[in-house]
């Protein structure tokens, strides 16, 4: 029985293995940034593909899936996997399900969870393999490493049906949000782009990252694409989370289910935003977090 896991970060491969293991012999498809000889490390064979591009990666998964004719294809659920794995659970007619955890490989058949309804419901599900499975974020532990390194194989990337006629850099605020721990995270509550240094002033003190709502960065772009959490944003699953001025629709409620703890400050009392937190201030966010920063940078002083 094989698998084959994909990824681009060691963290979400090591994820993915722990999976993958459950079905027998695995296969690694590393792409991109990826450092193939340091997972070589896992004890199983790497095929490593410099580009990064969702056509090339399914063209290098498709000739490696005729070639090995697995049973298992998972990986982290992340947008560019989603386009290249859909296609080949569409050419293929293998059943895909992404945001998955809690995965059990039986005889013949794949059992895990996964939310529903923008996260607010949990389903438990079981598909006939082959199947196609992406991971939910940090829901998942990481496989260890083996002994002994396995084999690096370089792929030469190799020209799909898709010509590529333009590539343009996308714009990035150099944060990797999904790893933080602590998030000070703004929405539409901020007047303006300038009042944005309030929450800048309390992520400073509190050593936190940025976060955003999707208006924040998919219309006024005021802050780029790498702060947005929500369900077409980034999932994030910190320790603290701070929502400053944020309503609290489904759709930014579904990235932030995997936090641990839930503080919320809004002017309005029936935001749904205080169902959905562990704390909640109703405050004028203008007043109470210039306030906050205060008290905490006095604190941190003792």
């Amino acid at each position: 029985m094989t698998a084959i896991v994909v990824g681009e970060k060691e963290d979400d491969i090591a994820e993915a293995l722990t999976v993958a293991r459950q079905a027998g012999d695995v296969a690694v498809l590393a792409f991109g940034d990826s450092s193939p000889q340091a997972l070589a490390e896992y004890g199983h064979k790497v095929y490593h593909l410099t580009a990064s591009d969702p056509e090339s990666v399914f063209t290098a998964l498709r000739k490696l899936y005729d070639d090995l004719k697995p049973l298992l294809v998972v990986a982290p659920t992340t947008k560019n996997l989603k386009d290249a794995l859909s296609r080949l659970a569409g050419i293929y007619d293998i059943p895909m399900a992404t945001e998955v955890y809690d995965v059990k490989v039986g005889q013949g058949s794949v059992s895990y969870r996964r939310g529903f309804l923008s996260g607010r419901a949990i389903e438990s599900d079981e598909a006939p393999m082959p199947a196609v499975l992406l991971l939910a974020a940090h829901k998942n532990p990481k496989a260890s490493k083996a002994g002994q390194k396995a084999e690096v194989v370089e792929l030469q990337t190799a020209q799909g049906r898709v010509k590529s006629v333009e590539r343009m850099p996308k714009q990035k605020g150099g944060t990797n949000i999904e790893a933080a721990e602590i998030i000070v995270s703004a929405g539409r509550g901020f007047r303006s782009k300038e009042d944005l240094k309030l929450a800048f002033d309390l992520a400073d003190v509190l050593g936190a990252q940025i976060g955003c709502s999707r208006p924040i960065a998919a219309d006024l772009k005021w802050l780029s694409e790498d702060h947005w959490v929500g369900l077409s944003g980034h999932k994030v699953a910190p320790k603290l989370y701070i929502a400053i001025g944020i309503s609290g629709a489904p759709q930014h409620l579904a990235g932030i289910t995997d936090a641990k703890l839930v503080v919320a400050i809004n002017n309005d009392k029936s935001a749904p935003i205080f169902k959905n937190c562990d704390y909640g201030v109703v405050a004028d966010l203008y007043q109470f977090v210039p306030l906050l920063t205060k008290r905490l940078k006095e604190r941190l002083k003792r």
